[in-house]
């Protein structure tokens, strides 16, 4: 998926509500971010395939080595839920720029909800999208464990 597939409404901004219903929850999670230290805060919104939504912040520490990511925590949270199957991701980060997630969340990501969606957006709007096997092309999995 490129950038040129956003669906866009010029005149009222996002047009699938489910879209700027994952980016809101993603906002507002981002608001519960512990980073004290580098003060990026991060707020993601995973859609599960049934359509809930758990969300995610980032909660650093001083160390930063054991910080961990709001699409983790989302996708954490979710698994601990119950939840298996997954839609799409929104994560919400302050710069202008895309802030795509680290190796470590595509790692899980692409382990625990596969293929899906990753929507990018800052505080003003979308700003790309994704499939997690755009983001990590050649990933290792339980496949290559046999």
């Amino acid at each position: 998926m490129s950038d040129s597939n956003v669906d866009r409404d010029p005149g009222s901004g996002i047009r699938d509500p489910k879209i700027a219903e994952l980016i809101a929850a993603a906002r507002a999670a981002r608001e519960h971010a512990c980073a004290d230290f580098s003060r990026f805060k991060v707020g993601a919104a995973l859609e599960t395939i049934d359509g809930a939504i758990v969300t995610g912040c980032n909660v650093e520490n001083a160390t930063y080595g054991l910080t961990v990511c709001a699409e983790r925590i989302a996708l954490f949270k979710a698994l601990s839920e119950g939840h298996r199957k997954f839609r799409r991701i929104v994560v919400v980060a302050p710069p202008d720029a895309p802030t795509p997630p680290c190796g470590p969340c595509r790692q899980l990501l692409w382990e625990f909800a596969g293929d899906i969606e990753v929507i990018l957006a800052n505080l003003h709007g979308e700003t790309g999208r994704h499939t997690i096997g755009e983001l990590l092309p050649q990933p290792f999995d339980a496949r290559l464990l046999k």
